[in-house]
Formats: structure tokens, C-alpha cells, sequence
């Protein structure tokens, strides 16, 4: 479908009332916006229309075919309808045929309660099976140990395929074959593992039905909780706590701190933690890091963010040649799992053997990262011991039969819950390089940002590639952020281009992020993604790191206690040994 893009506004009728929309408007958007909702298994607000599975079908007057809503532009003074006995038929037709190939195991589904499939046959009162059942008889995909394909439940909409190759450039996911043949897999029919899959759940984020989900370990936990010898400690992610409440009836954006903390605490966890203490001292490595480039010359510009798992895995199988640029400190969740089993349980008397550390993280690919044994086992031990994403903590708190909208408000733990306002913008697309900045100005001035400099708005927003620019002691440091792996590759070809014709890099400092719109919008958080939800949810960080007394990671005091009894300095030794990696090139096809 062609979008005009102008400021032209046509005028219309849907379902006898007139409505008037800019031009290049859909006819689904365009009944949407004047409150009728036309069904659909293949649209996403994220995607381009595909038109594949026919249910947003409407009548235009004066034509004889029916028209499908997502892909047809309205246009001037079109007669549409919506919604009639005819129309119903059919897209009970379509359903009973979406449902002729789909197992009945509904019971048994990840997505049960939560499947726009389920929803829809609900909804136009499918109770019968009348078309012959033809179900794939292909076994799930296990293989990459983060999210899970059940290919029985794929409806060929289409809309994983269009995540991973056109967001996300990963191209992991193909349709195979042609008409009734035509199937969704991994490129090549091979397994997801030996695919390039980055493991970010994009594909589970944007999936209508149980096909594709993250791999569940509610279980896990909670055999650890029943364990008597076992000390359970938790820590929650910067962007859990505007997302959670949606499973709960909450608008998207509410945040919820200190809920979870109480939820948590009554689930049986012993220490509750916050992922923002650890983005506190990501910070103090990585600003640290970009300060001794930048300023000293020790090290290659720019400097790279690598705190996230996917964008990781992406880099060292198709940017190699820029393994040098990125940023050796560990992510957040590597960070406060290294401490919480050694500085932690040293404080605590706690045997780390026994001490078993479990991270709510938005993300899929999060699980992926504990497996990086090279990262993971700096304490000795398996630093972080479970990931359970969003959507498995909410699951975890239906299952205990806790209240979660009646939970009272408490703290975290000390010392490893006290943040910054700094470490809460971790969650959101350029709350890295803004929390970056505000210290690297202290490390490099011994000042901080002014009060109305705090807040670096060009890092904000979900346009795909951003630019900002911060003065140093009268140079100018120069900066990019992108989210969403498409957009990476634009920004590190002119890194390139720079480097090979000689000259200054575009940039200084860059950050990337897997996901649209950041960790806000990651594969393990509720249902339901559109850029109007990472909106409420970025704004729900931003008033977080508002409302903080301290807004500086080089502020917080937690921090400033650690360094001094256990790290000693930012970039010592210590600090070295347990919050720094490596990278190393891999191959995409791991055949």
C-alpha cells in the first residue's frame, strides 16, 4: 500500500458516518480512529500490511469484490462497510479454516488467555470443528534455549518473518514453500540455533498465536524457592516496572516499584535486589571507559554499547571489524549478579555456592546471556542462575495467588536497591548515552550537567536513529543512538566510511539497543506492543528519574560504598576482573 505522505485530509463514510482522515490512511486505521475495530490475524501496528489472512475484508460501494481494510488506502468520498451478516460468515469461514490446520490446545498454550487466534474464535462463536482437521506433524524447535517455535500453531500470517527480516535485519525466519505448502521456519529449514538468530523475541513480541514464545522457567525458580539450603535473591530491570502492571489491568507506563519489591518478598525470595543499582555502575565503568578514549586516546573511537544481549550477539557475527569499538563492561544483569555473589554474600555470611540469583529482565535474549561462560562466571560461580522475562513473573505471581493490585509499597534491599534516576533511563531507547553523559561530564569537568541540561532530549523518542551533541570542556562530543537492529547498520557504515577515507569518525560515543524503542519494548514484555505503548512506558521512566533525589550514577551512594570497601576504582583491577568482558567474532550459521 502507498502512503502519502502530505497534509491533505479526505473525507469518507464508514458504516454510514462520516469521518475525515489524512490522506494515505487505511480504511483499518481509519475505522479504527472512529471506534470500529475490523478483525485481523496479520497487521500489526508495527509491520506493513500483507493482506494475508483476509479476516479485515469490507465492502466499498459501488464495487463488486470485497476490499481488504489493511491494505486498501481510503479514498474521497467512499462508502464503507464494516460490518454486516455476510461479512461475518465469511470471516467465521476464515477462522474455521485458520482452525482446520491449528491444534486444539488451547489448555495447554503459553498464550491461553492471551491469544488474538483464541480471542477472534471466541468472539464470532466458532464452537465446532466442521472442516477436517489438517495439523503439521513437525516437533517444536528447543534448539536456542531462549524462545521456543511450535510450528503446529503457526497461521502464516507472516508477521514473525516481517519482524525479523525488516525491524530487526536478522533474517532468522523465512516462509517456505508456495500455496497450501506454505510454512513459516528458520532460513535454510534449519534449527533456530543454527540460524542467525539473535534471540532478541521480537518474533514472540509481534506473534498473534502460541507459535513462537520464550523458553518458561517459572519452574525452576520456583524449586529453588522450596529449597531450604538455597538463599534466593532477585533483581528487576529498569523497564519491568513500567510494564508489569499491564498483566494486572494497569495502563501502560505505571510504575510499579515498589509493588514488585513487596510481590517478591512474598513469593519467598530472600534479598530483593534492582537491575538500576547495577546500571549505576555500568555506568561508572562505561562512562569511565568513553572518558579514557575520548580525553586520554586510549582505545578506538567510537565507543560502542554492548549492555544488551541481543545487539551483542548481532555485533560479533556481522560487525567484526568493529569488535575493538565496543564497551567491555557488562551488562547491568552481569553486574549485580557478580556482586550479589561476592560482595553481597561476603557481607551477608552467605555461602555463594548456595545463593541462587534470579534476574526479571524484558528480555528473551537475556537467557541467551547467561550462558556466556566467558562473561557469566566472573564470581566463580554462575553469576546470574535463572532469567524469567515479564511475562513469566506475572504468570509466577497468578499461579501464588497473591494480589498483586493489593501488594503494599516497600524498599529494596541495601545495599544493592538503591538507584539513580540515571539508572532507571536504562530502560528506555537512549537512556544509556543520556546516563553516560551526565557522568562523563562530571568525570572529564568535576561539574554536573546544569539543571536544564540534565535532560538530553535529542537521545529521546523512537525515531530509529538519533543524534545528539554535548560540549566536554569546550569540545564537542558527538553521539548516535539506534534501536531496533535494522538501523544500526546506517549508522556504523558512516563509521566506516570515516575510518576508510581517514577522517574523524562521525561519532564519539554510540549506543544501540536490539529492540524498537529499547528494553521498554523487549521480546519478554506483555503482549500488545505499538509505539503508543513504548510511549506511555517511556514516559513512566523518564517521571521515575525525575522524581529521584539523585539523578547521577556517580551520586549514588550504594555505588560510592562499593567502590570504597570492595572495587576500590573505576577500571581497577577488581572492577576489571569482574565487570569487564571480551568479544570475539562468530559465525552467523553456527553449521
Amino acid at each position: 500500500m502507498k502512503t502519502i505522505h502530505s497534509n491533505a485530509m479526505i473525507q469518507a463514510t464508514i458504516n454510514g458516518k462520516p469521518i475525515e482522515v489524512p490522506e494515505g490512511t487505511s480504511i483499518l486505521d481509519a475505522a479504527r480512529q472512529c471506534g470500529v475495530r475490523i478483525p485481523t490475524l496479520c497487521k500489526h501496528p508495527d509491520l506493513l500490511p500483507t493482506a494475508a489472512c483476509g479476516l479485515c475484508i469490507v465492502k466499498i460501494a459501488g464495487r463488486e469484490r470485497m476490499s481488504r481494510a489493511c491494505a486498501t488506502e481510503l479514498q474521497p468520498g467512499m462508502e464503507i462497510t464494516t460490518h454486516d451478516g455476510e461479512l461475518t460468515r465469511i470471516r467465521r469461514m476464515i477462522l474455521e479454516l485458520i482452525l482446520s490446520t491449528h491444534p486444539n490446545a488451547c489448555l495447554t498454550c503459553k498464550r491461553n488467555g492471551n491469544c488474538e487466534l483464541q480471542t477472534l474464535i471466541g468472539e464470532f462463536g466458532v464452537r465446532d470443528d466442521r472442516l477436517e482437521k489438517h495439523i503439521r506433524d513437525v516437533p517444536p524447535d528447543h534448539s536456542n534455549g531462549s524462545i521456543i517455535i511450535d510450528f503446529t500453531k503457526c497461521i502464516n500470517c507472516a508477521r514473525c518473518v516481517q519482524t525479523c527480516q525488516k525491524i530487526q535485519n536478522v533474517w532468522a525466519l523465512s516462509m517456505l514453500n508456495r500455496g497450501i505448502n506454505t510454512r513459516m521456519a528458520p532460513a535454510g529449514d534449519i534449527s533456530l540455533a543454527e540460524s542467525p538468530c539473535i534471540k532478541c523475541g521480537q518474533c514472540a513480541a509481534h506473534c498473534p498465536t502460541g507459535a513462537i514464545v520464550e523458553h518458561d522457567e517459572v519452574a525452576t525458580v520456583w524449586d529453588a524457592l522450596e529449597d531450604p539450603e538455597t538463599f534466593c535473591s532477585v533483581q528487576i530491570a529498569p523497564s519491568v516496572r513500567v510494564a508489569l502492571g499491564e498483566e494486572f489491568g494497569y495502563p501502560p507506563g505505571t510504575n510499579l516499584t515498589r509493588q514488585i519489591y513487596a510481590t517478591l518478598r512474598r513469593l519467598g525470595f530472600q534479598a530483593v535486589f534492582d537491575t538500576n543499582f547495577a546500571a549505576d555502575l555500568t555506568i561508572m565503568e562505561e562512562a569511565g571507559e568513553f572518558v579514557q578514549r575520548f580525553v586520554h586516546g586510549k582505545g578506538p573511537l567510537p565507543l560502542i554499547t554492548s549492555c544488551c544481549p541481543a545487539w551483542t550477539d548481532y555485533m560479533e557475527k556481522k560487525h567484526q571489524d568493529l569488535i575493538e569499538n565496543f564497551s567491555t563492561a557488562k551488562s547491568p544483569q552481569q553486574m549485580l549478579g557478580v556482586v550479589a555473589k561476592t560482595y553481597y554474600s561476603e557481607k551477608a555470611g552467605l555461602d555463594p555456592a548456595k545463593h541462587f540469583q534470579v534476574s526479571i529482565m524484558p528480555c528473551t535474549a537475556k537467557k541467551y546471556e547467561l550462558e556466556r561462560t566467558d562473561e557469566m562466571f566472573a564470581s566463580g560461580y554462575q553469576d546470574v542462575d535463572v532469567t524469567l522475562t515479564t511475562r513469566e513473573l506475572a504468570r509466577m505471581i497468578k499461579q501464588s495467588g497473591l494480589v498483586f493490585r493489593e501488594m503494599p509499597e516497600e524498599e529494596a534491599d541495601s545495599p544493592l536497591g538503591e538507584y539513580s534516576g540515571s539508572g532507571t533511563l536504562f530502560g528506555a531507547t537512549g537512556g544509556v548515552m543520556e546516563a553516560a553523559l551526565r557522568t562523563a561530564h562530571f568525570l572529564v569537568t568535576g561539574q554536573n550537567l546544569a539543571a536544564e541540561a540534565i535532560n538530553i532530549l535529542p537521545a529521546r523518542g523512537l525515531k530509529g536513529v538519533k543524534e545528539a551533541e554535548i560540549v566536554l570542556e569546550g569540545t564537542t562530543v558527538r553521539v548516535a543512538i539506534s534501536h531496533g537492529m535494522a538501523n544500526v547498520d546506517k549508522v556504523l557504515d558512516k563509521v566506516r566510511a570515516a575510518r576508510d577515507r581517514g577522517e574523524e569518525p562521525p561519532y564519539h560515543f554510540i549506543e544501540v539497543m536490539a529492540c524498537p524503542g529499547g528494553c521498554i519494548g523487549g521480546g519478554g514484555q506483555p503482549y500488545g506492543i505499538s509505539d503508543e505503548v513504548r510511549r506511555k512506558r517511556m514516559e513512566g521512566l523518564y517521571h521515575d528519574d525525575k522524581s529521584c533525589a539523585r539523578r547521577f550514577s556517580h551520586e549514588n551512594p550504594a555505588i560510592q560504598q562499593l567502590y570504597k570497601d570492595f572495587l576500590g576504582e573505576p577500571l581497577g583491577e577488581k572492577a576489571e576482573q569482574l565487570l569487564h568482558t571480551r568479544y570475539k567474532p562468530r559465525k552467523a550459521y553456527q553449521r
